[in-house]
C-alpha cells in the first residue's frame, strides 16, 4: 500500500476515493455531471487528479452531502467557481478569524456571493483538516 502522508503531484482515482471518502463511481459519474471536474489522464488513460482537482471534489461533496443541494443547484453554485481563487484564499487567510472578517465585508445585497463564501470558508477548514492528516 502506498503512503499517503507524503504530498504528491497526482493522485490516482483509488487515492482520491481514500482521502475524500467518496466511492471511485461516483467521482466517474461527477465527471459527467461538472464540468469543472475533467482530471487529465496519463498515457495509460488512467484519471491523474492534481490538489485542484482535490479542493474541487471536497466541496462537491460539500455541497451535495452537508448542505444538501441538488446537482442542478450544486452546478449553479459551482458556475463561478475558481480553483485558483480558492487557493489564493487559502495562502492570504491562514487564520480563521481573517477569513470571517472577509465574509463580512461583503456587500449584504450580495447574498449569493456570501453563502459562496461562507461555502469556500467550510471547504478551507476541510481542507486543512485533511492537509493535517497528509
Amino acid at each position: 500500500m502506498k503512503d499517503l502522508s507524503i504530498k504528491k503531484l497526482y493522485y490516482s482515482i483509488s487515492e482520491v476515493s481514500k482521502l475524500t471518502g467518496i466511492e471511485q463511481y461516483i467521482l466517474r459519474y461527477w465527471e459527467t455531471e461538472f464540468e469543472q471536474l475533467r482530471p487529465q489522464k496519463n498515457r495509460a488513460g488512467n484519471r491523474i487528479y492534481t490538489n485542484k482537482d482535490i479542493q474541487l471534489i471536497l466541496y462537491i461533496k460539500n455541497l451535495l452531502r452537508e448542505r444538501k443541494y441538488t446537482i442542478e443547484g450544486a452546478k449553479k453554485i459551482l458556475e463561478n467557481y475558481s480553483a485558483e481563487k480558492l487557493t489564493e484564499e487559502q495562502t492570504q487567510t491562514s487564520e480563521p478569524e481573517t477569513a470571517k472578517a472577509k465574509v463580512e465585508e461583503v456587500n449584504p445585497g450580495t447574498k449569493d456571493k456570501q453563502v459562496l463564501k461562507k461555502d469556500l470558508e467550510e471547504l478551507k477548514n476541510l481542507l486543512e483538516v485533511l492537509l493535517a492528516k497528509l
